[in-house]
């Protein structure tokens, strides 16, 4: 289609003024903005459109250039506001934007979160209109933390649906392709368990260091339960201290727990490295199952495999 001789005039007909201070920029997009009626200021002047380029310094209301681009390219003129800079330089980005990529990054592992493939491919895709690496900045740095701002209420009931819905994520999302990557923590009765409800185990003082014999009963040690709001909100600032800390998400920081039997040490360690602190490797499904079983020559190959005190450790955190 023949480009528009009134791209760049209001809706009451008056030409835009844009400015732009001189240099090859200015060169390259001052035949553009006349040929689409549009006019340049010399000087930066009242009403006009400040124009500066992706990544230098500008004030605040200044626009991209890649408006005129844009506009040019889809032949309408478009609205100003997408491509608001920051005062870093930075194109801004919209909430339909952000919306986007919670959209095309919700199911995605933090491994690929994290990573830069996932970010290249949305950025190919056209997805918004910033580059890889400035989405993945926005997400981790912006759009992550928002999603696990802390709930506004002492209601312990309210709090452990937040951990359940993280648990039925960590259950839903996990790979069987990484032997490393457990698979759903299962229960002699076939019932899931809630982080919630597994937190209590979480090692909050120097009495969880030390573990009784392996053949430890629920009775002999009394269980613990998130009926107290100090307590859960204890789990809570632990599990966000990880998540800023090593910049993942619930769902991941939940799932190194499951792992580690709630061992806060080891699954800080974890979470750094991806390996254990002890040397032992982490727990699977495979190994809980194996766990139920009331079998000496498997529990065995468990003590070999974990050590000991890893399964003694393993059994009251399965039956907390």
């Amino acid at each position: 289609a023949a480009r528009s001789r009134s791209l760049f005039l209001w809706d009451d007909g008056h030409p835009m003024r844009f400015y732009l201070r001189p240099g090859l920029a200015k060169l390259r997009l001052a035949p553009l903005v006349l040929a689409g009626g549009g006019r340049l200021c010399r000087v930066q002047e009242p009403g006009a459109v400040l124009l500066a380029q992706p990544g230098e310094v500008a004030p605040d209301g200044a626009v991209s250039t890649e408006y005129v681009a844009e506009c040019v390219k889809r032949n309408q003129r478009l609205p100003l506001e997408p491509f608001l800079l920051t005062a870093r330089g930075r194109l801004a980005f919209t909430e339909a934007e952000d919306a986007a990529l919670l959209q095309a990054v919700r199911g995605q592992g933090m491994v690929r979160v994290s990573g830069r493939a996932l970010w290249i491919e949305l950025e190919r895709s056209g997805l918004t209109r910033h580059s890889w690496q400035a989405m993945r900045d926005r997400y981790l740095r912006h759009l992550l933390p928002r999603l696990w701002e802390p709930p506004q209420t002492e209601d312990p009931t309210q709090i452990r649906g937040l951990f359940a819905a993280a648990n039925r994520e960590f259950e839903s999302t996990e790979s069987e392709s990484d032997s490393s990557d457990v698979a759903e923590l299962s229960t002699q009765d076939g019932v899931r368990r809630s982080p919630g409800e597994t937190a209590s185990e979480l090692k909050t003082g120097p009495e969880d260091s030390a573990f009784p014999d392996i053949q430890l009963q629920r009775q002999e040690r009394p269980q613990s339960t998130c009926s107290s709001s100090n307590v859960v909100g204890q789990v809570i600032k632990t599990m966000e201290h990880f998540m800023e800390k090593f910049a993942v998400d619930l769902h991941t920081v939940t799932q190194a727990f499951l792992k580690n039997s709630g061992d806060v040490e080891a699954t800080s360690y974890f979470l750094q490295t991806g390996q254990r602190l002890d040397g032992y490797p982490v727990w699977s499904r495979e190994d809980d199952l194996e766990l139920q079983k009331d079998d000496e020559q498997v529990r065995n190959k468990l003590i070999a495999k974990f050590g000991a005190e890893n399964v003694a450790k393993r059994i009251v955190f399965r039956e907390s």
